[in-house]
């Protein structure tokens, strides 16, 4: 390897993670947003022209605020939690490609890839619950590694007959085998239980429950202040990110589209994506930890067992 592809790599990360950051800033304005509208507000829209600048304004604002370890904290665990809860997810987008030359690394094992580094998300939570001290902020963690990981088998699950159907597990091999028709088109069900596993993964409405603020004070964050709760706020929103991506690659076809450039087709249906959990996070109330438990182990376990015995039955039987 010559010293100007270490350079052109180097420049990619940049690049890409630089644009993930930008994102996962403008998204909690573009969510703000489209919450006001649907509930007949404004939302934020003094800071910059149209509240353009309020993201870099909430930054500045968490820089500023002090910035505390409480007494009976363990030090160590209690800063690294945040850390390892942001990177853990950073470093997923390293196999997410925008189109086919646009990605850090196309490695052929991306998909057990994502699903390794995106489940030591949890790890930052339970050691924030733990590392706090703090009876409220243990019980959220608990309960948010117990969440995670039961929604983590059926989302691994629904994306076996994906992987099936491609013969691929590289997420631009995966992209490729939809050239001619969507696998939204040919994986429905797997569609659907892969939207409402990410859903309860990333913490959005209705399972909610990592910092429900009205029953557990704000759950495992809530010995956090300045900028340590602002990683663990940076996190969730890239999670969500993430999961828009993901979505649109391995169900909507990715970058494939007419007329316009790959990036663009592919950021359009991210937003997509995103503007529809926005959507049900306007909608729908959060349900109780029983029901979140048992929705996962009752429902979606047996319907991706389903899914992946019907698609493999099938694809043995037409081949």
């Amino acid at each position: 390897m010559t010293t100007t592809d270490i350079l052109w790599g180097v420049l990619r990360i940049v690049l890409i993670f630089s644009a993930v950051m930008g994102l996962v800033a403008y998204m909690t304005l573009m969510e703000r947003r489209f919450l006001g509208f649907f509930q007949l507000r404004l939302g934020p829209n003094r800071v910059g022209p149209g509240g353009l600048l309020q993201p870099i304004a909430d930054g500045i604002k968490l820089l500023f605020k002090e910035d505390m370890t409480v007494s009976h904290a363990n030090r160590f665990w209690f800063r690294l939690a945040p850390a390892i809860a942001l990177v853990s997810v950073l470093a997923c987008f390293a196999v997410v490609p925008a189109s086919p030359s646009i990605v850090v690394a196309d490695i052929p094992v991306a998909v057990l890839y994502l699903l390794a580094l995106s489940s030591l998300g949890v790890y930052g939570i339970l050691l924030a619950g733990w590392s706090s001290n703090n009876k409220y902020s243990l019980l959220g963690g608990l309960r948010a590694a117990a969440q995670l990981i039961s929604y983590e088998i059926p989302l691994a699950l629904s994306i076996v007959g994906v992987l099936i159907l491609a013969g691929s597990m590289s997420l631009v091999g995966i992209v490729k085998a939809q050239e001619g028709l969507w696998f939204v088109v040919k994986q429905p069900l797997g569609f659907l239980l892969f939207l409402v596993c990410v859903s309860a993964e990333t913490n959005r409405t209705p399972f909610d429950l990592l910092e429900c603020e009205n029953e557990l004070v704000a759950g495992y964050q809530t010995e956090y202040s300045s900028m340590k709760f602002g990683l663990f706020y940076m996190a969730e929103y890239a999670h969500i990110l993430l999961a828009s991506c993901l979505v649109s690659l391995f169900f909507l076809g990715g970058w494939n589209g007419p007329l316009l450039p790959a990036p663009l087709w592919l950021l359009g249906k991210v937003f997509f994506v995103f503007a529809l959990f926005i959507w049900v996070r306007a909608t729908f109330p959060r349900v109780r930890y029983d029901q979140l438990m048992g929705f996962s182990w009752k429902v979606l376990l047996p319907l991706a067992f389903v899914n992946l015995m019907v698609t493999a039955a099938l694809t043995v039987a037409l081949s």
